[in-house]
């Protein structure tokens, strides 16, 4: 109950978010143009229509997605501190855990409502160039529970960069740096080691490991079009067949869950 309760006064408090209305914004404007831009190849290819919109979305998604869960999650503690609201709110009959989690599922549920409304849009504008017939709807559902568990793994780091530092400004720049690193560097990093390793060991054994530690890769492997659309499959093929499906799904699962027990633990040495 109190953890609803929470949940609920940061839903009242995310309607004047402008991260809110602007994650929604960009969410359905870059899968309107995606979808418009990525449905003309399907016929060529003898290919779903919805699974070239999930593919498309996915290269998308990849940067969008965590970059929303940082600045939705950046200033959940230290935006309190600085406000001088959260020494009112350790006031209450919650324990710390409490406030985290009704945190949690607020932001989570303005992220889930962002990419409803983008696959719904990809959804509605691919049914209206195609129709109903013979699409298959498991890749987007499919897109949205992973896009989800990606958004999740983010907010939690979100969370413990703000418990550890008490100002905003500092946690906003502390996150974009993250965001660079585990979507961009990170990869960049890896493909350097491929290169100098040149098809050695680091290919083989280590490689596929370090992409599925990355939430970021973790996703973009499963979503991954199937052999049936290997024509737009990229060189991450491998490395997702050595790795396994249960790698790529419990290190989304595994993150999450991790980076909220940290910031649990970061959230109660702070004094009100």
């Amino acid at each position: 109950m109190y953890i609803l309760t929470i949940a609920r006064m940061e839903l009242l408090l995310a309607r004047r978010n402008m991260w809110v209305a602007t994650s929604v914004l960009l969410m359905a404007l870059f899968n309107t143009v995606l979808t418009l831009a990525g449905g003309a190849p399907s016929g060529d290819l003898g290919v779903d229509p919805l699974t070239i919109a999930a593919t498309s979305i996915t290269t998308l998604s990849v940067y969008l997605i965590p970059l929303i869960g940082l600045l939705l999650s950046f200033d959940a503690i230290s935006g309190e501190a600085e406000r001088g609201t959260l020494a009112l709110s350790l006031t209450y009959p919650l324990s710390r855990g409490e406030i985290l989690l009704g945190k949690f599922f607020a932001h989570l549920l303005v992220l889930a409502f962002a990419i409803a409304v983008g696959l719904g849009l990809t959804l509605v504008l691919t049914v209206w160039k195609h129709g109903t017939d013979g699409l298959s709807y498991a890749p987007i559902g499919w897109l949205f529970i992973t896009s989800l568990a990606l958004g999740a793994a983010f907010i939690g780091i979100g969370y413990l960069v703000s418990a550890l530092v008490r100002q905003t400004g500092v946690a906003s720049g502390i996150v974009i740096v993250i965001w660079l690193a585990c979507v961009v560097l990170y990869d960049l990093g890896l493909l350097g080691a491929l290169v100098a390793d040149g098809g050695g060991t680091f290919n083989i054994s280590v490689f596929p490991w370090l992409l599925v530690a990355n939430p970021a890769d973790a996703f973009r492997l499963i979503n991954m079009p199937t052999e049936t659309v290997s024509t737009l499959a990229t060189g991450l093929g491998a490395a997702g067949a050595a790795s396994g499906l249960a790698s790529q799904i419990a290190s989304l699962v595994l993150w999450p869950v991790g980076t909220l027990l940290l910031a649990w633990a970061a959230f109660r040495r702070i004094e009100p």
